[in-house]
């Protein structure tokens, strides 16, 4: 990333730039630094422009808490250029560190070309039919204050059922480090998904997994793997119920396919929902959050336009996680390293910065050894 900002004029991070959801921010803030570090020399004297994203919603939250302590505001727009020490100290850290570049804080997004705009795309998660914890956390929140999603039609409504959500993850992970409990999660995806799983290639979708020789299990664990597989029927046969139950206490609509095929399709009908409702337009809209790249090649067009005309590209994910990943480095649509460059005319255009790395070295990341 650092060699493909070399000819740009402006950086704009899309959010979730600082991990606050699993540990102290004195921890997440210590492991950014040297990337804000490196970036900002990188850049030395040109701009680099900051979005806060749902897991690092803590950075502008101090900003948003007290923007009307003093004097009546007028309600949030679609663009807000901050500068970073009057957002919270946190921010003011990270243009420190990021300086010689000039650093500006943008929320909830920014028009980067008066045809194109970005934003992180968090607010999509009101609109989803898909049943993330964040969509059922938002769609909780604004039952409880009578603010239903299909209602929405500013940035107000968006920041009133997601804030909320936001601070309270956040402040469960304040003191502590805190653990996802991933595993249950990819257990419980990869029971329940169904066959449509269209950006998810033959191959699989656990490389690590491929190619390797078959053992005779132990009794013990055969003993194991039948609780497993008699678990995992009872999830799949009580999940459309579960559904059914989540609809009926005004929760939805939710739909039962969770496959990557609908997970697609739901978020790009979500964000294209949010580009409607914040009268964006046929405009351009580049954002992130659902960390699926696109649209890509041999990706239906029509998918990919919001319904009152928005143009949607998604910048794709910079989180390396096998759920989604083939053995074939780049083939996934979720594979890391995305970006959008933004020319002065013409449609904003996809790179895959990382499409030829095989999964050794980007793993080795995770490990912490990264001369692999």
């Amino acid at each position: 990333m650092l060699d493909a900002v070399a000819d740009v004029d402006r950086v704009v991070l899309l959010g979730d730039v600082v991990e606050m959801r699993h540990g102290p921010l004195r921890e997440a803030m210590a492991a950014a630094r040297p990337f804000f570090e490196d970036l900002g020399q990188a850049l030395a004297g040109r701009e680099l422009v900051i979005v806060a994203g749902n897991h690092d919603h803590g950075l502008i939250e101090p900003w948003l808490d007290t923007r009307g302590a003093d004097l009546e505001q007028p309600p949030l727009g679609v663009e807000q250029l901050i500068d970073p020490e009057e957002v919270s100290p946190a921010m003011a850290r990270i243009a420190e560190w990021a300086s010689p570049a000039r650093v500006r804080v943008a929320y909830p997004g920014i028009w980067v070309r008066p045809d194109v705009y970005a934003m992180h795309g968090h607010y999509l998660d009101c609109h989803m039919t898909v049943p993330t914890l964040e969509r059922l956390s938002v769609g909780a929140m604004g039952r409880l204050l009578g603010r239903p999603a299909a209602a929405f039609d500013c940035v107000g409504d968006y920041e009133a059922v997601g804030s909320p959500v936001f601070a309270w993850r956040d402040a469960v992970a304040r003191d502590a480090l805190t653990v996802p409990r991933a595993f249950d999660t990819v257990n419980a995806w990869n029971a329940l998904r169904r066959s449509d799983d269209s950006d998810v290639s033959a191959n699989g979708l656990h490389p690590a997994g491929i190619g390797r020789r078959r053992r005779r299990r132990p009794r013990w664990v055969s003993r194991r793997w039948a609780m497993f597989m008699l678990r995992r029927r009872a999830l799949v046969a009580l999940f459309p119920l579960v559904i059914a139950a989540l609809n009926r206490a005004g929760l939805g609509p939710l739909k039962t396919d969770i496959s990557t095929g609908e997970l697609r399709r739901a978020g790009l009908n979500a964000m294209g929902e949010v580009a409607a409702r914040l009268g964006l337009g046929d405009a351009y809209v580049v954002f992130g959050h659902t960390h699926r790249a696109g649209p890509l090649p041999g990706d239906d067009e029509q998918e990919w336009r919001g319904r009152a005309g928005a143009r949607l590209v998604n910048t794709g994910s910079w989180v390396y996680t096998t759920i989604f990943l083939t053995a074939k480095p780049g083939e996934s649509p979720y594979w890391p390293g995305g970006c959008v460059i933004v020319e002065d005319d013409g449609p904003p255009v996809v790179k895959r910065l990382l499409a030829d790395r095989p999964h050794a070295q980007l793993s080795a990341h995770l490990s912490g050894d990264a001369e692999a």
